[in-house]
């Protein structure tokens, strides 16, 4: 059985490959622009510290008189960074809370920009020997969840309380997840947990991939994190919203908004709205919504966004005419 669920599991996979590459080849082929120099500094989600460094990896090739700083240390990070001046780039895997848009605006007299970037998923990583098949919100939240938001009548602590066999029933559920900084913790606490409160056992980490290597170091345990970084060492659930309707995080199912944990991925900026970006910044984003920026989102596990989105998103910051 487990190897039948491996072969499914990669053709998704291969499939999606194929798929989210078509969405980037709609897009057009960014253009080497002469006399393009200088430093800017990004700060912001760690969920997108992947994406950004393929970015700029590509970028410094096209224009090496370039210097991108990139700071991942939590989507929390991002909007004092901006308000203050310390960043131009502020990735997020969030959007801003009022309180971050009400100091920036108190700073500047406008609203900072935002842009999606790519297209997300948290998924429900297990050890690949965990032999469960589905979760629904509600399970995550009785495992998760110290106030139980979503329906549930009692916590869930143990593997057989979810149904395994008597080999498991001694063995109590290990939980990591990621820390408050991070806009994925944000994200899951009001999606998965109802806006309740996590317990106090989860073990929050300050990195996606941390949660990814813990998930993969035992057996009993459970992690959540971006669907971007899975490897072999672990399994990402199907999720039901409710009943026995589990969903796979698959790009049909994402877009759809079927998958009941997608999200965009965003990267905000300072825009005035009299003022043309910088030079520096203005090529940076189109690369972002070229061709070859968007197949970098694709290498990196996410879902590019689409020709319509792209366009939308520029024309937001004046790089293209609005529609």
């Amino acid at each position: 059985m487990r190897q039948l669920w491996l072969v499914i599991a990669s053709i998704i996979v291969v499939s999606l490959g194929i798929s989210w590459r078509a969405s980037a080849e709609s897009l057009a082929n960014y253009q080497k622009q002469p006399d393009i120099y200088g430093n800017i500094s990004s700060v912001g989600s760690d969920t997108l510290s992947g994406m950004m460094t393929l970015w700029v990896e590509e970028f410094n090739h096209l224009y090496p008189g370039v210097t991108i700083q990139v700071q991942a240390s939590g989507s929390a990070t991002a909007p004092p960074a901006l308000t203050e001046g310390t960043a131009q780039i502020g990735p997020m895997s969030r959007p801003m809370r009022q309180r971050e848009i009400d100091a920036f605006v108190a700073h500047y007299g406008y609203k900072p920009t935002q842009l999606k970037v790519a297209i997300d998923a948290i998924g429900i990583y297990i050890n690949r020997d965990n032999p469960i098949q589905g979760l629904t919100i509600s399970q995550l939240d009785s495992i998760y969840s110290a106030t139980l938001r979503c329906g549930a009548k009692k916590p869930i602590t143990t593997w057989s309380q979810l149904g395994l066999s008597y080999q498991w029933a001694k063995r109590s559920i290990q939980l990591f997840g990621r820390n408050s900084a991070s806009g994925t913790y944000g994200y899951f606490k009001d999606h998965a947990l109802c806006g309740g409160d996590y317990k106090s056992r989860v073990n929050a980490l300050p990195g996606s991939s941390s949660v990814i290597q813990s998930v993969a170091s035992a057996i009993n345990t459970i992690g959540y994190s971006g669907v971007g970084y899975r490897s072999a060492g672990v399994r990402m659930l199907p999720i039901a919203r409710s009943g026995q309707n589990f969903i796979s995080p698959t790009q049909q199912h994402i877009l759809s908004g079927e998958y009941p944990l997608s999200r965009y991925l965003f990267v905000y900026v300072n825009k005035a709205p009299d003022k043309p970006l910088p030079k520096l910044v203005r090529q940076f984003l189109l690369f972002i919504y070229s061709k070859q920026g968007q197949s970098l989102v694709d290498k990196d596990g996410y879902v590019p966004v689409s020709e319509h989105i792209a366009q939308a998103q520029l024309a937001k910051v004046g790089i293209i005419p609005k529609p």
